[in-house]
């Protein structure tokens, strides 16, 4: 959980959260701060949000809980260096007529915050605009006569006419009824709260909801006075409704922002940039910094670094960075489900784009062709890999930044996720002195995880460790890693070969694509060499009849094969929001749990945490092919795929269903999610 800084100046006691308290993570941190000074009899709290760029309307309660708890014990609550955005909300919201807001202009002299002015309704609209010469007394007669004539509301007729801006008017509007004029913008609105209404409800009354605040709802429209549209808004969610004025193209706008799922601020990301940010070993040529000095004085290298600080706070496994016709679209890889996070405009997709290339010293002017590269960055006290890929279309380039975090891999045997009976057996076959072991799934599933975690497990000072890998991802003490080069004809089978000189005792091949590797590796584990490699099939037979249709004899394989691992990765079920339920009928005969009584199952109903998902990280799921006897004389007919499903069917073999289905009895996974992932009939 994220710490929040606490001091003690005097008789106050100072905290300051840093990121964004529409983060539930931050938002608890807070919270429990709080909770600790209150128990601690510190009840003359000052509130530091500096480093806060915005609120939710959680935070906006809370706020005025503890301002009442803090009171009853003496206390106060005070709120300082909040941004402009922050103190607007405070402002429209009426939470600055409860808590004391300070705000310090440029010569640092702290100025309280005044709540907004009083109704003035005795006042008619058209001799304020006159009084704020907005508009002649003459124009104002002459809208008087078309109101009458036409019926329309003198605003409407004066905008119409071009003869006061609808800006003005709004605010002289709102001085009239005492109620706040905002210019609308991204941070002035809870994406938790716009979902209280239905979209098509909003888009036809022309309103969009801010935020709920101790059971009042404020809303943003250009017309306070059409009662209709506020007695529906009421008579639908329950909350008495409080309307903000703000034009009606910026309502529009908004909305129409706010309609992406799961959609963040741009401002969380300009303002959430934590300092511990450093891309490493990065040369950039003198175009390339001609480019930052140019992006140095708009947010494009702030929102690309604090894009990729918070894909790494949040574990996402890829960056996914596209243009559209309109707009562009960033998602995030997380358990390997894309989650729309943003939408920068379209407009400055080309400078992320350069941005990215400078990063990954790449040439900034090649559009036309695919580019790889690598990103080395330093931040949260550890340095991250991210893997550059971009692929022309018809809207321009699309990026994919592949992330590789050294701290979240998983190099322990133990940290596999294998039940205790296929952790044994993987690893009696990694004691054998000689032999082909493979791993086998689709991309995605964890194999290069798996071999590394071998790999770990086999390593020691008495053994000659080599590996071939396409590119390395993780550096390992002791062992001999080497990257294949294509460009330059280093392939697999080329340095295979080679190293087969070196007097390896453990050969790790990061993937056999094609008929000659296949045939060095197995001709390695025939001549005494613990050789382990990846194939791309969905089952662990899958990778027998693979082999043998490259082109791998038939007698050979069957005497060098002695194992295959198959796997996947099923999310897991978010522990914040995991609730039990009871197994109906169909699904006790479905997979045959009549003798387990009443099954009691869990699943998430999903929170801000698992991006209402109801799962949070993930497992792996396994089953392991130990070759015998009776599969090696198998192997040597040249067996189907049917033939040899059928004769491990007979063997009893658990499957990577029957593991994921042991997974979800253990509450650990969702029916549904083994069955997304794993096929099963």
């Amino acid at each position: 959980m994220p710490e929040i800084t606490r001091s003690r100046i005097g008789i106050d006691t100072y905290l300051a959260p840093s990121g964004s308290l529409a983060d539930t993570l931050i938002l608890k941190a807070l919270e429990t701060a709080v909770e600790n000074c209150i128990a601690a009899s510190e009840t003359r709290l000052i509130i530091d949000f500096v480093h806060v760029p915005t609120v939710s309307s959680q935070v906006l309660d809370l706020l005025l809980n503890w301002r009442t708890l803090l009171l009853e014990k003496g206390g106060t609550l005070t709120i300082v260096n909040a941004n402009a955005i922050i103190l607007d909300v405070f402002n429209i919201t009426e939470v600055i007529k409860y808590i004391h807001i300070v705000n310090r202009d440029n010569l640092g002299a702290a100025t309280p915050l005044q709540p907004t002015s009083v109704p003035l309704q005795h006042q008619r609209l058209g001799d304020m605009l006159v009084a704020e010469n907005l508009v002649t007394l003459d124009k104002i007669d002459k809208a008087y006569q078309l109101q009458s004539s036409t019926g329309k509301r003198l605003g409407a007729i004066l905008i119409e006419k071009g003869w006061v801006s609808e800006i003005d008017l709004l605010k002289v509007l709102g001085k009239q009824l005492g109620i706040p004029y905002i210019y609308l913008r991204q941070g002035l609105w809870d994406p938790s709260t716009v979902k209280l209404i239905d979209k098509d409800i909003c888009q036809r009354l022309k309103v969009l909801p801010l935020f709920k605040v101790n059971k009042r709802l404020f809303i943003a429209t250009s017309d306070p006075q059409d009662l209709r549209a506020l007695d529906e808004i009421k008579h639908r969610t329950g909350l008495a409704i409080k309307p903000v004025l703000a034009k009606n193209e910026d309502i529009v706008r908004q909305f129409n922002d706010s309609s992406s799922a799961d959609n963040l601020n741009v401002a969380d990301y300009l303002s959430d940039l934590e300092e511990d940010f450093e891309v490493v070993a990065s040369q950039i040529s003198e175009d390339y910094a001609t480019i930052d000095e140019l992006s140095s004085g708009s947010p494009v290298i702030n929102l690309i670094n604090a894009l990729i600080q918070r894909a790494i706070r949040d574990g996402a496994s890829d960056i996914h960075i596209e243009p559209a016709r309109k707009k562009s679209r960033i998602r995030f890889r997380i358990d390997g489900v894309l989650y729309e996070v943003m939408n920068p405009s379209i407009d400055m997709y080309p400078a992320l784009i350069s941005r990215l290339k400078v990063m990954a010293n790449l040439d900034i002017s090649e559009r036309r062709l695919p580019q790889d590269g690598r990103i080395q960055v330093n931040t949260q006290g550890r340095v991250v890999d991210l893997r550059f890929s971009s692929l022309p279309g018809i809207f321009g380039e699309k990026i994919v930044l592949r992330v590789l975090d050294k701290n979240k891999s998983l190099l322990d045997i133990d940290k596999l996720d294998m039940s205790l009976e296929n952790q044994a057996s993987f690893i009696r076959l990694l004691k054998r002195s000689h032999g082909l072991i493979l791993v086998t799934g689709p991309t995605g599933s964890g194999k290069t995880t798996t071999l590394y975690a071998a790999i770990n497990y086999l390593n020691s000072i008495e053994k000659s460790i080599v590996t071939i890998e396409d590119p390395v991802e993780y550096q390992v003490d002791i062992v001999n890693q080497n990257q294949v080069k294509d460009m330059i004809g280093l392939t697999f089978a080329k340095i295979l070969k080679h190293v087969l000189r070196q007097d390896p005792d453990i050969v790790m091949i990061g993937e056999i694509r094609e008929k000659e590797t296949a045939e060095i590796a197995v001709q390695a584990a025939l001549t005494g060499h613990l050789v382990l490699s990846t194939l791309h099939t969905n089952e662990s037979t899958g990778a027998i009849a693979r082999l043998i249709e490259m082109g791998v004899e038939p007698y050979l394989l069957s005497s060098s094969l002695i194992g295959v691992i198959a796997q996947r990765l099923v999310r897991t079920i978010c522990q914040e929001c995991k609730t039990s339920y009871v197994a109906g009928p169909e699904e006790i005969n479905k997979y045959g749990w009549q003798d387990k009584g009443q099954v009691r199952l869990l699943k998430g109903r999903g929170c801000p945490i698992c991006y209402d998902s109801g799962y949070k990280g993930r497992m792996a799921t396994h089953e392991i092919l130990n070759v015998n006897s009776g599969l090696q004389k198998l192997m040597v007919t040249s067996p189907s795929q049917d033939e040899l499903a059928n004769y491990v069917k007979l063997t009893g073999m658990k499957t990577l269903f029957d593991d994921g289905m042991e997974r979800v009895l253990q509450g650990k996974t969702t029916i549904e999610e083994v069955s997304r992932v794993v096929s099963y009939e």
